[in-house]
């Protein structure tokens, strides 16, 4: 190694024998234990000074804080919000924690990581986060490194509403485990209402860890505190209560979709946020399907009940605390167990997966409840079985820098019949029909990292966003358009129809008139016999897609994560590898080198 020629320097006050043993000593030490005997030695060299004798005892207290390693992947920045919390809570116990995007992690830095946590989502049907994709791959795979060194712990997050919930955890969870890793504590995985569960595993891991060694450093070595996380004023837990500016419906009448443009007042809130982040709104259900609920099971629904808000009424319960509509199998799981039912019990096997997801399609919980009714159950032991309402998260449609006041939303209303009843999606009908300038809305801001304008003004972006995906884009230009930037902006943007879904359609021209919109191609998919995508205009222009992207161009895409994105994913592959002569391998690292480097981005659902 490199350590002998170093140690024998003419500035090294050692001999060359001393020199030697000491490189055949930290020969094959790993990082962790030379850290230690960084400590050690500083130990010791503290005590001689102090005049004590040179012992191993003197210096028996390492001096330096043993190493962390918080990995996180995420898609909207939950997980990374966990990680930073964690390591805040590894901090003050002594430890010296490292937070690390899974995206940035090497093979080698894995390798050699003695202490790890790995907080990760899953997206889409049990995929990895689009930061996490590598490293999942590199698990997963025969060039995985050994890990027979490490400790181990993972936190799931996911959404019990998904079959392939918390998939991607589990992964990580399982495959650090054969790679020889000993898992310190035991992986938990986050439903929506993850707050709670994530602490809990946090102090659960850290205990685990922290036995490792009788009390943390006295001597702790400076190497740059992880800040704490920053509690915002309003936040999910005390959301701030906005009021309804405006609620226009953006399609035209002919339009077989309902698009609307909210207008919220944030006035007095102090609250920040950037373009690409989304406002987390704290819905009301249906009255009308909470007093179904309630009949359905023969419940009044002004009996009292016991939830997150103390005691309230069933109603208010129902009305405000829980979902009441979006089926789980969890809440399935339970249903079979309180009912006794055989029928739902076997459609509930492992093997009746695809019958299990047929049936549920287009269903909800009322439906439960009539399928499968149950006699004699008390209202606090169904509100228990239901998991907490969640808050509904939507694009910021505006820039704080030109309206500094008030938040725009661009919301698809959810409104269709299945099974012989009228469904309706919880908050878009809910902003939609019973929200007025007297109802306060709940919201706070939901921060995504990683879907940011690049920090340069003058590079130059595309942006792919089909519907209401068009949304961050129209807070994109809006802020560029703020700032003076200089960078190129184009749109590519799709819909049903040009008469009655060009959402947004008079500012887009306007800013392409005053030069803020360098650039749009749009495409409405039923205005011709074929139809036509936003993936079909990528491959049209595709020399000049090329071209932006050669130019150091960031591409967002926003919007549905089932088809669309893995489309337009699939048409800048074969736009790289056409125009740049690549393969189709070589073209889709060369994409996911974008993405690492935070030049392709997207906030998809």
């Amino acid at each position: 190694m490199q350590g002998h020629q170093f140690l024998t320097e003419s500035n090294s006050p050692l001999t060359q024998a001393q020199a030697q043993q000491m490189s055949r000593l930290v020969a094959d030490l790993r990082s962790d234990q030379l850290t230690w005997l960084s400590g050690y030695l500083a130990g010791l060299t503290a005590a001689t000074a102090a005049g004590a004798p040179a012992t191993a005892q003197t210096a028996a207290a390492p001096a330096v804080a043993p190493e962390l390693t918080i990995l996180y992947g995420s898609q909207t920045g939950n997980a990374e919000d966990i990680a930073r919390r964690a390591a805040h809570k590894a901090e003050a116990r002594g430890f010296r924690p490292q937070v690390i995007d899974m995206g940035d992690v090497k093979k080698a830095h894995l390798k050699s990581a003695t202490r790890l946590l790995a907080i990760v989502s899953t997206h889409g049907e049990g995929e990895p986060p689009d930061n996490a994709i590598e490293l999942h791959e590199l698990v997963g795979s025969r060039k995985a490194p050994p890990m027979k060194d490490a400790r181990f712990s993972v936190l799931a997050l996911g959404d019990t509403s998904y079959e392939h919930f918390c998939q991607t955890g589990r992964d990580f969870d399982q495959r650090l485990e054969a790679l020889g890793g000993t898992r310190i504590h035991p992986r938990s995985d986050c439903d929506i209402d993850y707050e709670d569960v994530a602490d809990a595993w946090i102090d659960g891991a850290l205990d685990a860890f922290s036995s490792e060694f009788d009390a943390p450093p006295s001597n702790v070595v400076e190497f740059g505190p992880v800040a704490a996380p920053a509690e915002a004023a309003w936040s999910r837990n005390n959301p701030f209560p906005a009021t309804l500016l405006d609620n226009l419906v953006l399609n035209g009448r002919k339009s077989e979709k309902e698009t609307r443009h909210i207008e919220l007042s944030l006035e007095d809130s102090g609250l920040q946020w950037e373009p690409g982040d989304s406002l987390g709104v704290l819905p009301e259900n249906d009255p009308r399907e909470v007093e179904a609920i309630a009949g359905a099971l023969g419940f009044g629904a002004d009996e009292p009940v016991s939830g997150p808000r103390g005691d309230v009424t069933l109603r208010e319960a129902l009305a405000h605390d829980y979902e009441i509509t979006t089926l789980t199998r969890p809440f399935l799981q339970q249903w079979a167990e309180l009912s006794g039912s055989a029928e739902l019990r076997a459609l509930l096997a492992d093997h009746n997966r695809d019958a299990l997801r047929e049936w549920m399609w287009g269903r909800q919980i009322i439906d439960v409840l009539q399928a499968w009714p149950v006699e004699g159950l008390e209202p606090q032991r169904f509100v228990e079985r239901l998991r907490r309402l969640p808050p509904r998260l939507y694009s910021i449609a505006s820039s704080h820098a030109a309206n500094p006041d008030e938040v725009h939303l661009t919301v698809a209303g959810v409104r269709y019949r299945s099974h012989g009843r009228d469904r309706a999606g919880v908050a878009s009908t809910w902003l939609a029909d019973r929200v007025d300038d007297d109802t306060p809305v709940p919201v706070y801001i939901d921060h995504n990292r990683n879907f940011r304008l690049p920090e340069s003004d003058d590079t130059p972006i595309i942006m792919v966003g089909p519907g209401t995906g068009v949304a961050p884009f129209r807070a994109f230009v809006e802020e560029r358009e703020a700032r003076g930037a200089q960078g190129r902006n184009w749109l590519i943007f799709g819909e049903q129809r040009f008469d009655s879904d060009f959402l947004y359609q008079r500012e887009w021209l306007r800013w392409r008139e005053t030069g803020a919109l360098d650039r749009i191609d749009v495409a409405f998919s039923r205005d011709q016999p074929s139809k036509v995508y936003v993936q079909h205009r990528i491959r049209e222009h595709a020399r000049d897609v090329y071209a932006w992207l050669q130019e150091g161009a960031h591409v967002y895409v926003c919007g549905d994560a089932e088809r669309m994105a893995p489309d337009v994913h699939r048409a800048l592959v074969d736009v790289i590898a056409g125009e740049g002569g690549l393969s189709a391998d070589d073209a889709s690292a060369w994409l996911g080198q974008l993405q690492k480097e935070k030049r392709y981005q997207r906030d998809v659902y």
